[in-house]
């Protein structure tokens, strides 16, 4: 999630388990979500993969079911990044990667519609 001026991202506890798109649509009702941004898992030189192709279509059934803005996303190196984030806390929870990855992944989008890099 972002901030209502679409600045900062803010981390979510990862959706893990069960129907996702019926979660995500919950949660788009809920927080009245404009837009859903989708991570996207390209091989380092930038091609795609399976991964790359099953988050195309996540992507798509989200369009379908949500009627908002769905953005793919370049997610490269981002579990990576997320991955050193979170190493050195003592409680680590399931979901902790994808969602410190998530986080990383929307703040890349918010810095590249402000011109900016981060």
């Amino acid at each position: 999630m972002s901030d209502e001026l679409g600045m900062m991202a803010h981390r979510r506890a990862a959706i893990t388990g069960g129907d996702v798109l019926e979660q995500v649509a919950r949660i788009v009702e809920a927080e009245d979500v404009a837009e859903v941004v989708v991570g996207l898992p390209l091989t380092l030189a930038g091609g795609e993969s399976d991964q790359t192709r099953e988050a195309r279509a996540f992507a798509s059934q989200l369009r379908k079911k949500l009627g908002i803005r769905v953005t793919e996303w370049d997610e490269r190196l981002s579990s990576a990044q997320a991955e050193r984030d979170v190493k050195g806390r003592k409680r680590r929870q399931a979901g902790d990667v994808d969602s410190a990855a998530a986080e990383i992944v929307l703040q890349s989008v918010l810095d590249a519609r402000r011109g900016g890099q981060r």
